[in-house]
C-alpha cells in the first residue's frame, strides 16, 4: 500500500451511506479511548513517562518551536505525483516510518508483536522488535516484512550474541541498540499500582526461548511455578548492564553483518562516539520521557546530533511524534526515518489489528498530505529551508 491519502478519500465515501469511523481521529483520541477502556496497570505501562514527566510534555512542546513554511505551485497537491518511499539502512520502506520498539505489549493483545509485524508488512513500513517483547524473535520473524531487532544489551554477552544471531537467522534487516536503559527509569505511574510486568513473567519471551538464557536456569520454567520464579529472578539478573561503552559496538559488529544504530542518543559527542566505534545509525532519543525527567526533548537534540556525525550516518529519529507535520519537521531537520511509538499502541489494546492499521494509516495519510502540501514530492526534498523557528 503507497497511497496513504486515499485513506481520507475512504472516509469521505463511507460518510456518503452514513459511516464515520469508529476509532478516534487523532493520537489524542486514541490515548483518551485507551484510557477508558483499558485496564489501568496496562494503561498506566504505556501512557507513562519517568516522574513529574517533564519530558514526555517538553517532546511534544519542541514541536511548537518550529513552523512549516510551504511552497506552492509545485504540481505536489495530487497524491500520484508523490513517492514517500525512503531507503534507511538498506530496508526499502513505503514511507520514512517505523513502528518504535514497545515492550509487553500482551498487556495488550495476546498477539501484539505479531499483529504490528503483520500490519506494517501490509502497509510497506517498517517494524522494530523489542527484546522486551511478548512474541518470540521466531514468532515475529515468520509474519514480519521488513523489520528491525531492538537489543536490550544485557550483562551476559553470550546472551547478547545469542539474541543478535538469532534475530538475523529469523530475517531482522537492522540491529538497534538502546543505550539509554542500564536500568528502568523511575515511572510513578507503573510504581502506584506496584506492577513490574517482567516480574509476573511478562514481556520476557525472548528470554525463556533463548537456548544460552535456558541453559544457565536450574529448570525449565516450563516446568512449574517455582522453576518460572527462578526464571524471572535470573532475567532480573542479566537485564541491566551498567557496563556498556561504545567500544562495545566493535564486538557486535563481530556478531553480525547486519547494519547497527544505537538508539537513545542525545549528546552530540555520544553520537560521534557510537559512530568512530561502527554504528551506520544514529537514533535521536530519550525513549518517549521514560529515563531522564526533565532531559532535553529529542527534537531539540536533532540537528545538534545531524550536524555532528554529517554524512558519516544516517540519523532516525523518535519520542514525541503524533502527526504527519511532526514527521515533516523531523525529516527537515534532518532525520531520515521516525519512530512512532505510543499511538499505535493504543489502537492495539482499543481494537487490536484494526487499531494499530487505523493508528498507523492516520499518521501515514497525514504525513502524506502534509508533504504534497508544502510542495515536496518526496521526502528527499524535505529540508531545514522548509521550516524556521517560531517567534
Amino acid at each position: 500500500m503507497t497511497g496513504f491519502f486515499d485513506f481520507q478519500n475512504e472516509i469521505y465515501q463511507g460518510g456518503l451511506d452514513g459511516s464515520v469511523p469508529e476509532l478516534p481521529m487523532t493520537a489524542a483520541g486514541l490515548e483518551q479511548r485507551a484510557q477508558q477502556v483499558l485496564d489501568p496497570v496496562a494503561f498506566a505501562y504505556v501512557a507513562g513517562s519517568a516522574s513529574s514527566e517533564r519530558t514526555a510534555a517538553a517532546n511534544r512542546s519542541a514541536f511548537d518551536r518550529y513552523r512549516i513554511v510551504p511552497r506552492m505551485l509545485r504540481g505536489t497537491s495530487w497524491p500520484g505525483a508523490r513517492d514517500l518511499s525512503v531507503e534507511v539502512l538498506g530496508t526499502r520502506l513505503a514511507a520514512p516510518v517505523l513502528t518504535a520498539p514497545v515492550g509487553v505489549l500482551e498487556l495488550l493483545h495476546e498477539a501484539g508483536e505479531v499483529i504490528v509485524g503483520d500490519v506494517t508488512k501490509e502497509l510497506g513500513i517498517g517494524t522494530v522488535l523489542s527484546t522486551a517483547a511478548s512474541s518470540t524473535i521466531e514468532e515475529v520473524g515468520a509474519t514480519a516484512g521488513d523489520w528491525w531487532y531492538q537489543l536490550y544489551w544485557p550483562s551476559d554477552d553470550e546472551l547478547a550474541r545469542s539474541f543478535v544471531e538469532r534475530a538475523q537467522r529469523a530475517g531482522a534487516k537492522a540491529i538497534v541498540v538502546t543505550v539509554d536503559t542500564p536500568n528502568l527509569g523511575w515511572r510513578p505511574r507503573d510504581l502506584a499500582h506496584a506492577h513490574l510486568p517482567f516480574l509476573h513473567g511478562k514481556g520476557i519471551a525472548n528470554y525463556l526461548s533463548d537456548p544460552v538464557f535456558r541453559a544457565k536456569l536450574p529448570a525449565p520454567p516450563e516446568e512449574s511455578e517455582a522453576a518460572m520464579r527462578a526464571a524471572i529472578g535470573a532475567w532480573a539478573s542479566v537485564f541491566s548492564n551498567h557496563a556498556l561503552r561504545p567500544a562495545d559496538l566493535a564486538r557486535l559488529r563481530e556478531w553480525t553483518d547486519l547494519p547497527i544504530a544505537a538508539k537513545g542518543i542525545l549528546h552530540p559527542d555520544d553520537a560521534r562516539q557510537v559512530v568512530d566505534a561502527g554504528a551506520d545509525a544514529v537514533v535521536v532519543s530519550n525513549h518517549g520521557g521514560r529515563q531522564v525527567d526533565g532531559s532535553i526533548a529529542a527534537l531539540d537534540a536533532l540537528p545538534v546530533v545531524v550536524a555532528s556525525i554529517g554524512d558519516r550516518a544516517d540519523v532516525l529519529f523518535d519520542s514525541g511524534i503524533r502527526t504527519g507535520s511532526d514527521m515533516l519537521i523531523a525529516l527537515a531537520l534532518g532525520a531520515k526515518a521516525v519512530l512512532y511509538g505510543r499511538p499505535w499502541a493504543y489502537g492495539l489494546g482499543i481494537a487490536g489489528r484494526a487499531g494499530v492499521r487505523h493508528a498507523l494509516r492516520l499518521l501515514l495519510a497525514d504525513f502524506d498530505s502534509a508533504l504534497g502540501l508544502s510542495g515536496c514530492a518526496s521526502p528527499a526534498e524535505l529540508d531545514r529551508s522548509l521550516v524556521v523557528t517560531a517567534r
